[in-house]
C-alpha cells in the first residue's frame, strides 16, 4: 500500500474487555475490524450489498494493546466478476507515542450478492 496521508476507513480504540489473557488484544477483534473496514470499501466498489468470501493472506506483525488508537486503512486492488479484492493495514498509535506502528495486514475478498443473498455481477463502473 502507497504511503501517503490518508483517512481511515475505521478508527477506534479497543476496550479491556478486548483483551486476551496476555493482555493483548484478541486477533479476532482486529480481524472484526478490518472486515468491517474491507466491507465497507468493497460495498461502496459493488454499489450494494458483499458477504466477505476469503481472508487469503494475514500477517500480524505487532499485538495491539488496550488504549491505542486503532485506524484502519485500505483499497480495493481488484474486481472480478462478482468478486472484489481490498489489501488493508492496521496501524496504531500507543497511547504516550506519537508515531504510527503497523501492526496488521492482510488481504480479504468479498462477493457482491443479492436480496436473496446470491452472488451477482459487480457493476462495470465500480472503481
Amino acid at each position: 500500500m502507497a504511503e501517503s496521508r490518508r483517512d481511515p476507513i475505521v478508527r477506534t480504540v479497543p476496550h479491556p474487555s478486548d483483551m486476551n489473557g496476555n493482555g493483548d488484544i484478541f486477533g479476532g477483534w482486529v480481524l472484526s475490524q478490518m472486515d468491517v473496514a474491507g466491507g465497507a470499501l468493497a460495498a461502496r466498489a459493488a454499489h450494494g450489498r458483499v458477504a466477505t468470501v476469503a481472508i487469503t493472506a494475514m500477517t500480524f506483525v505487532e499485538p495491539i494493546k488496550v488504549g491505542d488508537m486503532v485506524s484502519i486503512y485500505g483499497e480495493v486492488t481488484k474486481i472480478g466478476r462478482t468478486s472484489i479484492t481490498v489489501e488493508l493495514e492496521t496501524v496504531v498509535q500507543r497511547r504516550l507515542e506519537n508515531t504510527d506502528r503497523r501492526v496488521t495486514h492482510g488481504t480479504f475478498v468479498f462477493v457482491a450478492i443479492d436480496d436473496d443473498g446470491r452472488p451477482r455481477p459487480v457493476p462495470k463502473d465500480a472503481p
